[in-house]
């Protein structure tokens, strides 16, 4: 979530606080009154995929009353900031996240509700659920399609002051570096703040404060809900991040009108690359206070009330064209990989966690970067023939600090399996000094998925991989 229309959450490389709406106070103001409408309309199922659309992820919240969220599909992020981030989540607000049922649960009819609480001390607490996925993006040549259907909290007026319900992503490289935002991109399908019957929706890019993407502010707009006010009723919010055309598009829609549109023109390449070369994760959440509701009132304040819930019904993300399940380039049919030629870093099938960068080693292209504990990468069909492969090299560089190192390791068939081989590596002289190191690995025949995973017992960044191989 971002500060005005939309500052981030979260990023790698130190982050500002987002928020900063001044254009569009008015328009905030102008919505405010909208009509109201009966109670919440009951749970609708996840959709069928239109033609041409397949579904890589779906959630109906479908469980029993007050139980939790599947963590199959959802991590939750508690406290007031990631470990080693901006404080109050880099926004400037002040809730505690929990995984309490009392702040995040399903209804029973079909809905994730999340709560704001106020204890007797004037202490909020709320909840923050974001995907396990990071990989969410179009295939090359095609469209990625994010849509849920929302209930904003359903309080206005002085009893909503500082609710700011939320539901947008953040590109993969911030989760594990929280300092590198606007850079690695962020994309707010849907916020709302103070009870108004005003949504926005943005991009967030480039450099802050200021650069390309006028951040805090970021590449914003705004509509209204009709029909039911946002508070009153579900309505569906959707993001289409456009490959296909000859200049990329990310559009957004309520109800599926289209009211905002970002294009790759609209910035400078670098900046679009460097938001848009890698997956996104997906978030929910309801804050209180922070930069947002700051630019329309401010608030909380004694007399806001607590314990009105954000409803999702359902978050579903689909694709079309181009190939399919997003997650990285295309590397060609599974099974085609030589295990002993040269696989390239950046040609993954999947991924968490990492960004694509130029690269300055011999040979130019790209490598992957950012690469930090829990970060990982998967090539899928890596052919080893039936003479065994007993050694690993790859070609990787590091600028890390003093006392910053990881494992580079190797996984095959899935990330939850024992690694095969490894090996350590620190600083190498900087993020583009380049050195091939090797590692001896278990016996291994026939054709696997191969999962690169890095280990390390701190946050930081601790390497680049351009390239690695195989050998017997």
């Amino acid at each position: 979530m971002s500060d005005t229309s939309g500052i981030p959450r979260t990023l790698r490389r130190p982050r500002p606080l987002r928020r900063a709406v001044l254009a569009v106070v008015s328009t905030l103001a102008l919505a405010a009154g909208a009509a109201t409408a009966a109670s919440p309309s009951a749970s609708a199922s996840v959709p069928p995929p239109p033609s041409g659309w397949t579904q890589v992820f779906a959630d109906d919240f479908n469980g029993s009353a007050g139980s939790g969220v599947n963590t199959s599909n959802w991590q939750y992020a508690t406290g007031k900031g990631y470990p080693g981030g901006p404080a109050n989540w880099g926004t400037g607000e002040i809730e505690t996240m929990t995984s309490d049922t009392d702040n995040v649960s399903l209804d029973g009819n079909g809905n994730l509700r999340i709560t704001p609480r106020r204890d007797a001390s004037g202490n909020w607490t709320s909840g923050r659920i974001e995907t396990r996925r990071t990989d969410f993006q179009p295939p090359a040549g095609g469209k990625l399609r994010v849509e849920g259907r929302i209930q904003v909290p359903n309080v206005t007026g002085a009893a909503a002051k500082g609710y700011w319900p939320a539901f947008w992503m953040l590109g993969s490289p911030y989760r594990g570096n929280y300092w590198n935002w606007p850079a690695v991109g962020e994309l707010d399908i849907m916020e709302n703040t103070q009870g108004n019957n005003t949504v926005f929706a943005t991009m967030h890019c480039g450099t802050s404060p200021g650069g390309p993407c006028n951040e805090t502010s970021g590449i914003g707009g705004s509509t209204t809900c009709r029909g039911t006010t946002c508070q009153a009723g579900f309505h569906t919010y959707r993001m289409e991040w456009d490959r296909s055309t000859s200049v990329e598009e990310i559009r957004f829609y309520l109800d599926g009108d289209n009211f905002h549109t970002v294009r790759e023109n609209q910035v400078d390449a670098t900046t679009w690359t460097n938001a848009t070369n890698h997956g996104y994760f997906i978030i929910l959440n309801v804050a209180m206070g922070g930069g947002f509701p700051d630019a329309f009132g401010g608030g909380p304040d004694a007399g806001t009330q607590p314990g009105h819930p954000m409803l999702v019904d359902y978050v579903q993300v689909l694709t079309s064209g181009g190939g399919g399940d997003p997650g990285g380039p295309d590397p060609g049919t599974p099974g085609n990989r030589d295990a002993y030629g040269t696989i390239q870093a950046e040609s993954y099938d999947g991924q968490g966690g990492v960004m694509t960068e130029n690269t300055s080693d011999s040979g130019g292209g790209q490598n992957v970067g950012a690469l930090a504990g829990g970060d990982w990468l998967q090539f899928k069909g890596v052919a080893f023939g039936s003479d065994p492969a007993r050694q690993f090299s790859a070609r990787v560089a590091s600028g890390a600090g003093a006392g910053v190192s990881g494992l580079v390791e190797v996984r095959l068939d899935s990330r939850s399996n024992a690694p095969i081989g490894s090996f350590a590596v620190g600083n190498t002289g900087g993020w583009q000094s380049w050195r091939t190191i090797p590692a001896n690995i278990s016996n291994v025949t026939g054709t696997h998925d191969v999962y690169l995973t890095f280990t390390s017992g701190q946050p930081s960044d601790f390497v680049n991989v351009n390239w690695f191989t195989f050998g017997h």
